[in-house]
């Protein structure tokens, strides 16, 4: 028997707060369209009319990744860099339909 608490995390889905923001900086940029995708169908499911999507300033990789997702999906009516005091270009502030 394992009692390392650490030895379950593996390949577990991780269950997190549907709030108005998320922060994708724990995430592995492989795991991020999945992880939008994820929290922009629960966003809409909750009646939340805009949203904030927290990727970092970093290399713009991240996101490159979450706009390239945005700018087709049918649950977004619009997108754009959030305001400077809510991160600016390390930030996207999205409108859901």
């Amino acid at each position: 028997m394992n009692d390392d608490p650490s030895a379950d995390w593996g390949d577990s889905p991780v269950e997190i707060p549907i709030e108005n923001s998320i922060d994708l900086h724990s995430f592995l940029p492989r795991d991020i369209p999945e992880v939008v995708e994820e929290y922009l169908y629960q966003c809409h499911q909750r009646g939340f009319p805009e949203l904030r999507i927290i990727h970092g300033r970093g290399t713009g990789t991240q996101r490159a990744i979450v706009q390239n997702l945005l700018a087709s999906h049918p649950l977004v009516k619009s997108f754009r860099d959030a305001p400077p005091e809510l991160g600016g270009w390390g930030a996207t502030w999205v409108v859901l339909k």
